[in-house]
């Protein structure tokens, strides 16, 4: 019998795509690149860049010397991008000797460098999206309880379980179910282009302080808004930290 395909939806560093929407990315209001058919290059397995062909940048490129080599992508030339008075240095990528020849004179540009990447007419956040990631959240009555070096932290008969491509489901509870004067608010924050911008928990409990071993959304983004306002444990943080779904206990991967 054959094995079971854990996840069928891993992409492989190297692959070229076109994509099927419109990509924009701006600085100060003007635009820098607009490509109705952009290409989706993952060099690396988690998310794609976008790359726009010569036609596509509406900025003046001018050469910066040579960039680093990219492992899948081969060695990369980089380009101040220049509007007008402005100029962002060394923020556009070019990868000549790129295996797949269709990409080789498509330029990418810096994420951080530009103020806003639109997707269609919709903000994108934090880096590219794959058009192979979907996120849903569900309501369940399946029973979640929270254990933390033997005290009970969580204990819900309502959770909302988020799914997204490739990843564990995650249960995410009401705080009236979790014991929040057991957690307390850390400095660390997480983004995903899918979900928003997560912020996090400690938890002490049992005489026991797991660091940053909770989060949630407050404001998160469309795909996820089911979980905004709810908190989520992190068992793979701790092996004192134990989650259990319906009586059995989850093993972290």
């Amino acid at each position: 019998m054959p094995d079971i395909v854990q996840n069928p939806f891993a992409i492989q560093p190297g692959t070229v795509q076109r994509g099927l929407t419109r990509i924009r990315a701006l600085s100060a209001g003007e635009t820098v690149a607009d490509a109705v058919v952009p290409l989706l290059v993952w060099e690396y397995s988690y998310a794609p860049r976008y790359f726009f062909a010569p036609e596509d940048v509406r900025a003046e490129l001018r050469p910066a010397g040579e960039g680093e080599r990219s492992r899948v992508l081969g060695p990369s030339e980089l380009f101040d991008v220049v509007l007008g008075d402005r100029v962002l240095r060394r923020a556009a990528q070019r990868f000549p000797e790129a295996p797949t020849e269709g990409m080789r004179s498509s330029y990418t540009l810096t994420w951080s460098a530009m103020d806003t990447w639109l997707e269609e007419d919709e903000v994108i956040h934090f880096h590219g999206r794959s058009p192979y990631v979907r996120v849903d959240t569900l309501h369940s009555s399946r029973h979640v309880r929270v254990v933390a070096n033997g005290e009970v932290v969580a204990d819900s008969h309502r959770p909302v379980i988020l799914t997204e491509t490739g990843l564990v489901p995650r249960y995410y509870l009401p705080r009236v179910d979790v014991r929040m004067d057991l957690l307390s608010p850390t400095d660390a924050v997480s983004y995903c282009p899918y979900k928003g911008t997560a912020r996090y928990w400690s938890v002490t409990a049992g005489g026991l302080k797991v660091h940053d071993a909770a989060w949630g959304y407050e404001t998160p983004l469309r795909e996820a808004a089911g979980v905004a306002g709810l908190v989520c444990f992190w068992p793979e943080k701790s092996p004192d930290l134990e989650v259990y779904v319906d009586g059995e206990r989850i093993v972290p991967s």
